[in-house]
Order: C-alpha cells, then structure tokens, then sequence
C-alpha cells in the first residue's frame, strides 16, 4: 500500500494514519499542508524579510501583475523563433568567402529550426544549452552559434552553451546532420 511505502515521511509531517476508506483525502491535504507552507515556512519569511528591506514588497504587493512575469515560472511553448533568437551567432569578417558560406549555412540553421517546429525543439535546446525549457529570465552565458568545418556533425558546449554547426553543401546533408548528432547525443537524461 501507499501509506505503507511513504510512512516514514507521512510520520514526519505528522500525518501517518491509516486511512479509513481509499476516497480519505485527509492524509493528502495534511502532508501538502506540511509539505508545502510548514516546511517552508522559515525560508518563506526569510525571502519577505529580504523584499521588505527596501519596501520591494510593498511594490509587489501594489503591483502584483508587473511582478508576475519575474517571480513566477510559467513554461512557455518553444518556437523556432524564440530558439532562434536566444542565440549570439559569430560570422567571420565582412566580404570573406568563409563569410559568404556561414551566411548559406545560417539559412540552414533557420529553415532546419522551422522544420522541426514541435518535433525535436526540445531536443536542439537540450544538445545546445543542456536546458529542456528556457528559464524566465536570459541564459547565462548567452547561447553562441558557431560555424565549424572540423565536423559532419554538430557539436556542443553545455557549459559554455555553445552550439558549432557544420558547414555543409546543401540543406539535406545539414538536416542529416544534424539529426544524426543532435539525436544521437545522451541528453543528459532530461526527456
């Protein structure tokens, strides 16, 4: 049972009781009672004591809904222009051939970020930044695209969050690619 395999921390939270029939909700609203608001209960003050040090809470309290977008997480869709955007891409100088191809390449990049629209965005995001949702406020460091022709396959950087993409010939080779590496790397078991 349940009850039986959780004990130890129902005894904690002080609600370790055997329930009188499967549809007793008592147990679960006294442990998230517990869990959530007396368990937390220090750190919750502490953190107001931290906002009212200068009367930020005050401001909170008045305008809550101007807040809202920076105390409180809420998990966006990822687009393949918001993955775009969240990227510094690094061209070489102005006029060079090298230029020339990163700029067909960098066209590549976007049309393989629309492609896979809801499919594999996720994905790109983990293998680039080791993320699976983009946080509320930037990423730091901010996400560099890199060209590179050392590899077929894409490479990354999830400590620097750096992505080096190939510069291939056409946009079926980069999507193979691409696919290829990004599919085949561990993901660092966030799926």
């Amino acid at each position: 049972m349940l009850v039986d395999r959780h004990s130890s921390l129902l005894q904690t939270a002080g609600c370790f009781q055997y329930p009188d029939s499967l549809d007793d909700k008592k147990i679960i609203k006294d442990f998230m009672q517990w869990y959530i608001i007396y368990r937390n209960h220090f750190s919750i003050q502490r953190f107001k004591d931290g906002l009212s040090t200068l009367d930020v809470i005050h401001a909170l309290e008045q305008h809550a809904c101007v807040f809202k977008p920076f105390m409180c997480s809420s998990v966006e869709q990822l687009t393949s222009a918001a993955l775009e955007e969240i990227f510094e891409v690094q061209l070489s100088e102005k006029g060079s051939t090298r230029r020339h191809e990163e700029t067909r390449v960098l066209g590549f990049w976007r049309d393989y970020l629309l492609e896979t629209e809801g499919l594999s965005l996720k994905d790109i995001l983990i293998f680039a930044t080791g993320l699976n949702t983009l946080p509320p406020s930037q990423i730091q460091p901010q996400p560099k695209l890199i060209f590179q022709s050392t590899s077929r396959f894409p490479v990354s950087s999830t400590c620097a969050n750096t992505i080096k993409i190939p510069i291939s010939k056409t946009y079926d080779q980069f999507k193979i690619d691409m696919d290829f590496g990004i599919q085949n790397s561990p993901g660092f078991g966030l799926y």
